[in-house]
């Protein structure tokens, strides 16, 4: 082991074995396994700064990279804490748009590189307008991410089709229309002379793999890399990396398997996952030992990452708790989505009251469109509360006027205007105040309504910010503050607003709280309705993982038996949680029941029970599992060979009446008809989708055919029925 620099004496006491393991391996490829809470910030700073302030390299030659400004501005004060002073910290973006810029001149023939497109989606609708297609803002908003998976994936607009089908993509319009958009959305940026962001790495990758002048400098620059989130990085970037090491192996990437949630996007673990085999002599460390989270949250962690299979689950970690006891995760069930909001809104102002910052708190849930109802409940509650990852904090309409004017005033400070005048006169934070009365602020207490309330908490932090900077540089005026808020504009660090976060599990990943409201964990939530695949499934599972995670010391769970007061109380907890957890509840896995906590309950409405799998009991909301009465996590059970035999007929009869297979049965009526096998008309009639017409029409045929007659036999039943018939009247249409 290599003796301890002086300065970081004191510092590597605090690193535990595992943590001292990461900063001690020789240079070369090293793979850290870090669980939630593990500390792996801490290890892989140490991991640098002893290599740096040790000799072993200079700061100038090591690059580390991550996935958002907020985490490579964290790896940057942290190394400035160690003095590591010069090390380069940038996202993969940041890092290929400097390297871009730099050689521009050089790769463009003289020409500085292209401008960078802040958005796409405008420029999707135009592609799109060319070729007579005019989509509403939902549809640009999801073929732009789809043109996004594909270069991030390194998809051409040709090899899409083959693409999108090969990992089960489901495309949000017909695949020829993707392609032509795709095309057209090229074509667009090369007439406009502007490249998106999949286009800066794609041409740093180019720059690097085609100069071999650009590469050699690249490469003499940087020689030691560092990767943190490592779980994350989709095919686009890895290439990046690639090219950047040029064939060597110093290369230390950070990263859990557990906590791959990004597939949508094209992040893939199969790189982190692979390492070991891809880098032959790495050395791999575990970090197990979790120092956010209590013992309770921890074992409930592992519990529920512990059922997941797929590569992922290969290099699964099982969390230590580190800190004291703390109290059990809390389980509920509440009749309907309201009550449930309305709760969790209750539970967050006790505990404000009793201390717990707002800060230090949040509500997390599958899906955006949940958030409106905690929303509201927050506000009726009269709990401060900040949207996380909905518009950016410096994006924000109010925010970039405050600044505006914040400029302004820095610059008229001496004129005759009397709100200008004002802010030359007493503190910083007083100033800042003036100039946000004159947009109508006042900080004596926020208003009612979202929107409202959303606004001034923004210039509220901005507020704050100001007080903050003030003490620590105590000359500091309007034109030293405007010039802090640019660079944080510019590295979109944006400062913490005090109220409770409301966010989607997706984006609370990486962020942590003393308390973590998780939130409408049911079947058809959490997991998602639409996860029908089982590596989908295995991904909601590693969502449901990361939210539990999140929490330092209280976690509550919840879900509402149905979505509004009178409802059918048909849904189900979560398949992921274990049944300990779901103790006192009075609901098992699959199943809800428990006690109610609204007026509903004592209605007297009459209860409509949802359609439930006959294997597990989890409510079904997909028409197609409904017709099956079976829902995506279990497995098919129907007699495949009946299954051909009731399709081949069906074939048959559509040709002979001359209407489409459909009208007769869809392949979902015929699967289920296969699995549930009934022996007479009474069964016949309880398969979704089979009413009396049907059974008129094509009753007798289906019901030999299920008892094993000829098909021949089959098809003289239904000979009789013509395109006259009723079966065109009768369509086999999906559950509403």
């Amino acid at each position: 082991m290599s003796s301890v620099p002086p300065v970081l004496a004191d510092a590597l006491t605090g690193l535990d074995d595992e943590q001292r393991a990461a900063v001690y391996a020789l240079a070369g490829p090293v793979c850290i396994l870090a669980g939630a809470g593990t500390g792996k910030t801490r290890a892989i700073t140490h991991r640098i700064a002893h290599r740096v302030i040790g000799g072993q390299t200079a700061p100038q030659h090591v690059l580390a990279v991550t996935f958002t400004a907020r985490a490579a501005g964290e790896l940057r004060g942290r190394l400035r804490q160690l003095h590591a002073h010069g090390v380069q910290a940038r996202t993969f973006h940041a890092a290929a748009l400097r390297q871009l810029r730099y050689f521009a001149p050089r790769i463009f023939h003289g020409r500085a590189a292209p401008e960078l497109l802040a958005t796409k989606v405008r420029l999707v609708a135009k592609a799109a307008s060319s070729i007579k297609l005019n989509l509403e803002r939902t549809a640009l908003r999801d073929v732009t991410s789809e043109i996004e998976w594909a270069k991030s994936t390194l998809v051409e607009p040709s090899e899409y089709p083959a693409a999108a089908q090969r990992v089960h993509r489901v495309a949000p319009l017909p695949v020829a229309q993707i392609v032509d958009i795709y095309n057209a959305y090229e074509q667009q940026k090369r007439t406009a002379g502007v490249i998106d962001f999949e286009d800066v790495l794609r041409a740093t990758v180019w720059a690097i793999e085609e100069h071999a002048d650009v590469a050699e400098q690249i490469r003499a620059q940087y020689r030691h890399f560092v990767v943190d989130e490592y779980q994350d990085v989709n095919p686009l970037q890895q290439r990046l990396l690639q090219a950047w090491l040029g064939g060597r192996t110093d290369l230390c990437v950070v990263g859990d398997a557990s906590q791959t949630i990004y597939s949508f996007t094209g992040a893939t673990s199969t790189y982190l996952t692979n390492f070991p085999t891809q880098y032959p002599g790495t050395t791999l460390v575990r970090l197990e030992r979790d120092y956010r989270s209590t013992p309770q949250i921890v074992e409930l962690a592992n519990q529920v990452i512990a059922a997941a299979s797929g590569a992922q689950a290969q290099l699964r970690l099982r969390l230590v708790g580190q800190r004291s006891a703390g109290p059990k995760p809390t389980a509920r069930v509440f009749d309907d989505e309201p009550a449930e909001a309305a709760a969790v809104a209750q539970r967050c102002a006790e505990l404000i009251a009793a201390g717990t910052s707002a800060a230090e708190i949040a509500v997390l849930f599958r899906t955006n469109a949940q958030s409106q109802a905690y929303e509201q409940a927050l506000s009726h509650a009269g709990v401060p509360y900040v949207v996380q990852g909905a518009e950016r904090f410096f994006e924000r309409p109010e925010i970039r006027e405050a600044v505006m004017l914040l400029r302004g005033a820095s610059r008229s400070e001496s004129s005759g205007d009397a709100v200008l005048t004002a802010t030359g006169r007493g503190s910083l934070p007083t100033s800042v105040s003036d100039v946000l009365t004159a947009m109508g602020f006042s900080a004596e207490a926020p208003p009612a309504g979202g929107a409202a309330r959303e606004r001034w908490e923004a210039l509220a932090a901005l507020l704050r910010l100001a007080a903050e900077f003030a003490e620590v540089t105590p000359s500091a005026g309007l034109t030293e503050f405007a010039a802090e808020l640019a660079e944080r504009a510019t590295a979109q660090h944006a400062p913490t607003v005090d109220g409770v976060t409301v966010a989607s599990l997706h984006a609370a990943k990486g962020l942590e709280w003393d308390a973590v409201f998780l939130v409408g964990v049911a079947d058809g939530t959490l997991p998602i309705s639409y996860a029908t695949e089982p590596e989908q499934i295995e991904e909601e599972r590693r969502l449901c993982y990361v939210g539990i995670t999140r929490a330092r010391e209280y976690l509550w769970l919840s879900w509402a038996a149905s979505r509004s007061p009178g409802g059918r109380a048909s849904r189900r907890p979560s398949r992921f949680l274990p049944a300990g957890v779901l103790s006192g509840t009075g609901a098992r896995g699959g199943g809800t029941g428990g006690t109610v906590h609204s007026r509903a309950a004592t209605s007297g409405k009459p209860s409509r029970k949802l359609p439930q799998c006959r294997i597990c009991g989890t409510a079904l909301f997909d028409p197609t599992q409904r017709k099956l009465r079976r829902c995506s996590g279990c497995p098919a059970d129907y007699d495949e060979e009946l299954f051909e035999r009731l399709r081949e007929w069906r074939r048959t009869v559509s040709q002979a009446q001359e209407i489409p297979a459909y009208v007769v049965f869809t392949d979902a009526t015929l699967q289920a008809i296969a699995e549930q096998t009934p022996a007479d008309e009474a069964g016949l009639a309880s398969v979704s989708g089979v009413g009396p017409n049907k059974i008129a029409n094509y009753g007798a045929a289906v019901l030999a055919l299920v008892a094993g007659e000829d098909l021949l036999e089959a098809e003289a039943r239904s000979g009789s029925v013509g395109l006259s018939g009723t079966a065109l009247v009768e369509a086999d249409t999906p559950d509403p």
